[in-house]
């Protein structure tokens, strides 16, 4: 089993039945929609579809959020360098004269001989005017500004509210849609994740966090505690902060999250130039590689398979790449000795992979409501498949974003005066097929549960001795 996750991004090439069962049966782990594109009926489509036809798959929800964008355009102005290009507040305007931005405020705080970067950077602009809602910018490089593409101004402090009135649309949707998961742009403190979390009222959907500027690499480690997973975003981060040491910063930010074992997905041109061809950049592919050795539990795809030429080549290109990377780093990890951890769930997590080394296990059972056993385990990155078992369906979806783990839910509900509930966990595996009479499994969870109380028991089991001795039937 693969353990490094792969996030595709649904768009009008994918939507369709066949690609998406192709897509998923190449390596597609979690379905992403960007809610920067398109309107809210295409995306209830678009999760009705994919939750049709691929029901075990987690959504993704990319929400706009604090990103500044191009709206939609009836006019996407090309530009030589030296012309001069009037962004606008103004939303009267459609890209002919002036080139409308989402930020209403965004006149408000620049001034003349500020940058202004599009497109992920690759369009740069300097601010010569401030005249009313208009913003008169003199274009450094030639190019077309694009509908709906990003706009940022490093080192300039925006008043950009931390929740927009778009921001709470979204997050109804995301809440009567079901959404697994929902994209937080531009995270720059615990609190901004709380208070979308309050906003959410439940435990699903789930926060991604999105580091992209220097505020969320300043605060990273307090944002991985707060969110449910880390994604990076290198477009904006490069553009936010500085492109020589993005590298770098995403190796910060990794193993900032791996100490609260969150979840990381790396975004954002891995395979850029498979959009428009069958073949991938030498450097691409050793991009990939190095998230993986890493640690990323996910990378993503974007432009790549929502528009592009290839997205069947794409996914199965990255496929590829993310098994040998593995499969390198698990030689290494072989090699070495564990960590002793201090705590009780950091020593068990950390024993887990020592014991599936030096033992002959096969699998690795999480029995856990929230997810923290198999996040733990999976951080330190075992050869065994993780199979991650909750009595909340959303959260045993949620857990096919873990690198390494199945999510899988259990009908039986958890009871907290009795540990009965694991042996039905394990039998109803054998039942499903997820354990075989030869495998050997560890199981780990939480007993006896009180709060704050974490993962606290290690069981190791051969299925066939559990079959003979519990006279499992396949009968349910």
């Amino acid at each position: 089993m693969t353990r490094t996750r792969i996030v595709c991004t649904i768009g009008p090439r994918s939507l369709d039945e066949e690609m998406l069962r192709q897509l998923r049966q190449a390596g597609m782990s979690v379905a992403r929609l960007n809610g920067s594109h398109a309107n809210l009926d295409w995306h209830r489509r678009a999760i009705a579809e994919i939750r049709r036809i691929l029901p075990d798959v987690p959504i993704l929800l990319d929400i706009p959020g604090r990103k500044i964008r191009t709206v939609q355009l009836a006019h996407e102005p090309e530009f030589a360098a030296g012309d001069t290009i009037i962004l606008t507040t103004d939303q009267a305007h459609d890209g002919h004269r002036k080139v409308p931005v989402n930020y209403l405020d965004l006149h408000l705080d620049l001034k003349a001989g500020n940058t202004v970067l599009a497109d992920d950077g690759t369009l740069r602009f300097t601010v010569t005017l401030v005249e009313g809602s208009d913003i008169h910018c003199r274009a450094e490089t030639a190019g077309q500004l694009r509908s709906r593409k990003g706009i940022n101004v490093p080192f300039v402090r925006l008043n950009t509210p931390q929740v927009t009135p778009r921001d709470e649309q979204m997050i109804a949707f995301a809440k009567e849609t079901a959404v697994d998961f929902i994209g937080l742009s531009f995270v720059e403190s615990a609190a901004h994740v709380e208070a979308f979390r309050g906003l959410i009222g439940a435990s699903t959907p789930r926060i991604i966090a999105k580091v992209e500027n220097q505020g969320g690499l300043d605060n990273v480690a307090e944002i991985a505690a707060a969110a449910d997973a880390i994604m990076i975003d290198r477009g904006d981060l490069s553009v936010e902060t500085s492109l020589h040491d993005v590298a770098l910063r995403q190796k910060q930010v990794i193993e900032a999250a791996s100490r609260h074992g969150r979840p990381v997905i790396v975004a954002t041109e891995m395979l850029h130039t498979m959009i428009l061809n069958p073949f991938p950049t030498k450097a691409e592919v050793s991009d990939i590689t190095n998230a993986v050795i890493d640690g990323c539990a996910a990378t993503m795809l974007s432009g790549e398979t929502a528009v592009g030429q290839f997205p069947l080549e794409t996914v199965s290109l990255m496929r590829s790449v993310v098994d040998a990377a593995e499969d390198f780093v698990q030689r290494q990890r072989d090699a070495r000795q564990g960590a002793v951890a201090e705590s009780v769930p950091d020593a068990i997590s950390s024993a887990i992979p020592h014991l599936c080394r030096t033992l002959p296990i096969t699998r690795i059972v999480a029995v856990t409501r929230s997810g923290f056993a198999a996040r733990m385990i999976a951080s330190h990155r075992p050869r065994q498949p993780i199979l991650a078992v909750s009595d909340d369906a959303a959260a045993a979806r949620s857990f096919n974003l873990i690198a390494g783990t199945t999510g899988i839910h259990s009908e039986t509900p958890f009871p907290k005066a009795s540990i009965d509930h694991i042996g039905q966990v394990l039998q109803r595996l054998w039942q499903d097929g997820y354990l075989a009479d030869r495998d050997v499994v560890l199981v780990t969870g939480v007993t006896y549960p009180h709060k704050g109380s974490r993962m606290n028991t290690i069981q190791i089991h051969n299925v066939a001795d559990l079959v003979a001795g519990l006279r499992w039937t396949r009968d349910t």
